[in-house]
């Protein structure tokens, strides 16, 4: 039997709670966007981020519960966003409907995480109390084409 590791800590970790309001999913881009931008990464991979995690967070929204966080992990190789919500039924992508007004989010998310991305059980960081799922999403830090930016130091 071999033992389990636990997941390599990332450099730097954020959150924030998301008030339940039409604003949030602004605010939640803006998050992003400003994190991303200060860490030297391709303007690809920060718009990417930013996109997703609106889709995300609108789910959340949309088909979820509260309370609602936004999580942010960056290490040397990859940033990871991850959206928390207390809603028990797992995301899953709808049939294609090129006439339907929703159903595209995670079809979205999977395509330009080419792959990278997921919904488990997860312990709330801003609740420790509560047990909610996480939907998130990995993009790998490049700099453009094959060029991979060094981390600074993180809190």
């Amino acid at each position: 039997m071999s033992r389990l590791r636990s997941a390599r800590r990332s450099r730097m970790q954020y959150v924030w709670p998301l008030r339940p309001d039409a604003r949030t999913v602004g605010h939640a881009r803006s998050i992003v966007r400003e994190e991303l931008s200060g860490l030297d990464l391709h303007d690809d991979v920060v718009d990417d981020a930013v996109l997703m995690v609106s889709e995300l967070v609108t789910n959340a929204f949309m088909y979820g519960e509260g309370p609602y966080e936004l999580l942010l992990h960056v290490d040397a190789k990859e940033v990871m966003c991850v959206v928390v919500d207390a809603g028990p039924p797992l995301p899953a992508p709808s049939v294609p409907d090129s006439s339907a007004e929703h159903g595209r989010g995670l079809r979205i998310v999977a395509r330009l995480s080419d792959g990278f991305y997921g919904c488990h059980p997860q312990r709330y960081l801003t609740h420790p109390d509560l047990v909610g799922k996480a939907t998130w999403f990995a993009l790998p830090r490049r700099g453009g084409p094959g060029n991979v930016v060094p981390i600074r130091a993180g809190t």
